[in-house]
């Protein structure tokens, strides 16, 4: 279990960081694993890491507080899922449900060794009967979720992957799944055993010859094998599960290959050795130890655990090429199964690879959050490829698609302060959006069967700075939220633009001068003359003829509403230069404006 425990806490299921966890009678749970009383992980040391066949528990979180409290405690609701070891009979092992439990948990200092005085909570335990049956203790010990080792071995001439050239490397893919990775480059000369391609068998068999010593009952530790060439595959396998798992010690390693040459159907790294070219052989090596982590083939949409094949097919229909259109990411699906399923199904020697398709894996439910099926929230670009610097316009469309009215909100536009979002970029990272300036009222409205309800949404800049700073494929996910009793309800839609490059040095340069103003943004919405440094910004647009579509109506609206005095004249003039890029709502609003 890997709860964080401020005084503001995340949405149920949704529990990011991680906790030692105890309690008083004959069993402890710590991360999903259970020492006895007598063998307590110390907190400063830090993650635990318990012994497999000490594991027993994984609690479902069902009640948790989710936002602030003026008090000092609050009830935590949990069910407490017994797991069975696998033998003979069942391989996977099982699951036995033992029920609900509560506690009421009350802040009060950590004992002496806990990284974080404020953050520790105790409370006794309750059975459904309302019994107490122990007392459950939680304090914080890290910002990460789990923690493991990658050891990297090679051949001669085999090139260790280690980045993708551009910034991304192992601890960066740690953070974003909330794993604290440590990469132990090792030997650089294991050698050949029958020429330069290599079976699964092989591949085994040099693990376990040539690996550094490690203990995986005190340390999560994977490896990885670079060679020329695979017998079975073409760049890079995980070859421990089924037969070839000699050792019967489940998704410890994988194999690459450095020498794969491919001669079409790869974009910009056609006729390349694998190895030579950062990107593909990075994002090769980290979705194979996704394989490692129990994490099955995620297709067709550009993330990790996509394959590189279809990844670069997409490359070759649309630009950027392959590698340029590599998410580097893992999918939210898979996100959330690094995150939250319990250590048996992702840690090196537990359950068999592809067990989580074989058998359900208890995992905590997301939040209290309703996501609506009968409301559906279409997102349309206005423009499917806009240049760098660009705003991106687009309209969301809520339409109730039941046979029965449902509540909603009668206003979707970010000034309603309904909607949030985020968007994706080919880093993986998303950059989240919100309003800037919200409506005095947020009306809820009941929507027949059939109606809708529309707006348009121009993004340019988040909380996380710019949302669409590189060229490629960014995605868009636009989340409407409203209040319905005591939980959430949700509609979300989404929508890809491709951002293509710089046409020039002096589109670039202009570019940059938008991309890098945060205070553009701010004239988008507010336009007004007390922004300088935004009209300056928005200045090197206009005079830029690839930016200068995108931005005429931005600046037509600001003169003709938001100067003192008013350029009606201005305004008039680039609300009709031709070339003008805008929605159907900035020409409807604009127009009344500059024609008054």
């Amino acid at each position: 279990m890997s709860p964080e425990l401020p005084p503001v806490l995340p949405p149920v299921g949704s529990l990011n960081q991680t906790a030692t966890a105890e309690t008083t009678d004959s069993d402890n749970t710590v991360n999903g694993s259970i020492p006895t009383p007598r063998i307590r992980p110390s907190p400063a040391g830090g993650i635990p890491i318990q012994p497999f066949n000490r594991y027993r528990y994984y609690l479902t979180i069902t009640k948790i507080l989710e936002h602030t409290t003026t008090g000092n405690s609050f009830d935590l609701g949990f069910q407490r899922w017994r797991y069975i070891l696998p033998s003979s009979a069942n391989r996977n092992g099982s699951w036995i449900n033992e029920g609900s439990f509560s506690a009421n948990m009350t802040w009060i200092a950590a004992p002496t060794g806990y990284p974080s005085r404020g953050d520790y909570i105790e409370g006794d335990t309750k059975n459904a009967a309302g019994a107490v049956v122990g007392r459950l203790k939680m304090g914080w010990v890290s910002s990460y979720y789990r923690k493991a080792s990658i050891e990297i071995d090679t051949v001669s001439g085999s090139e260790r992957p280690l980045d993708n050239g551009a910034g991304e490397n192992w601890g960066t893919i740690g953070s974003k799944i909330g794993w604290d990775l440590t990469i132990l480059p090792s030997q650089s000369n294991v050698a050949e055993v029958s020429g330069p391609s290599w079976s699964d068998g092989e591949l085994h068999a040099a693990m376990l010859r040539w690996r550094d010593r490690s203990n995986l009952d005190v340390e999560w530790r994977y490896h990885i094998l670079t060679v020329q060439f695979l017998d079975s595959t073409e760049r890079g396998i995980m070859y421990d599960a089924g037969a070839t798992d000699s050792n019967k010690v489940a998704r410890e390693g994988v194999g690459m290959s450095s020498h794969y040459v491919p001669q079409s159907g790869f974009g910009l790294v056609n006729g390349k050795r694998w190895g030579g070219e950062k990107a593909p052989y990075f994002r090769t090596a980290v979705h194979e130890i996704g394989h490692a982590f129990d994490l099955l083939h995620n297709l067709s949409n550009q993330y990790f655990m996509d394959t590189s094949d279809q990844i670069a097919a997409g490359g070759e229909r649309v630009p950027p090429k392959f590698p340029q259109n590599i998410k580097w990411n893992f999918a939210e699906d898979d996100l959330r199964r690094l995150r939250h399923y319990s250590d048996i199904f992702v840690r090196p020697g537990g359950v068999p690879f592809a067990a989580a398709s074989e058998t359900t894996p208890i995992i905590s439910p997301p939040d209290t959050e309703i996501e609506v099926p009968d409301l559906k929230l279409e997102v349309e670009p206005l423009l499917r490829v806009v240049p760098l610097g660009a705003p991106v316009r687009v309209t969301v469309k809520l339409t109730n698609t039941s046979d029965v009215p449902v509540r909603a909100p009668s206003d979707i536009s970010l000034k309603s302060g309904f909607v949030r979002g985020y968007v994706t970029d080919v880093s993986g990272l998303p950059r989240t959006f919100r309003p800037l300036v919200l409506t005095d009222d947020n009306p809820i409205k009941i929507l027949q069967p059939g109606d809708s309800v529309d707006a348009a949404l121009t993004l340019l800049r988040g909380p996380d700075g710019a949302l669409f700073p590189t060229a490629g494929v960014s995605e868009i996910t636009v989340k409407v939220n409203w209040a319905v009793g005591d939980a959430a309800a949700a509609a979300v839609g989404k929508a890809t633009v491709m951002v293509t490059c710089h046409e020039d040095a002096k589109h670039a340069e202009a570019a940059h001068k938008v991309l890098a103003t945060p205070d553009a943004h701010l004239v988008l919405v507010l336009g007004g003359d007390h922004l300088e440094a935004g009209i300056l910004a928005i200045q090197f647009a206009l005079e830029d003829s690839t930016l200068r579509p995108h931005f005429a109506a931005i600046e037509a609206r600001r003169c003709a509403q938001g100067r003192k005095p008013l350029d009606l004249d201005n305004a008039k003039r680039l609300f009709k230069e031709r070339s003008v890029i805008m929605s159907d709502t900035e020409k409807a609003k604009l127009g009344s404006l500059v024609e008054r």
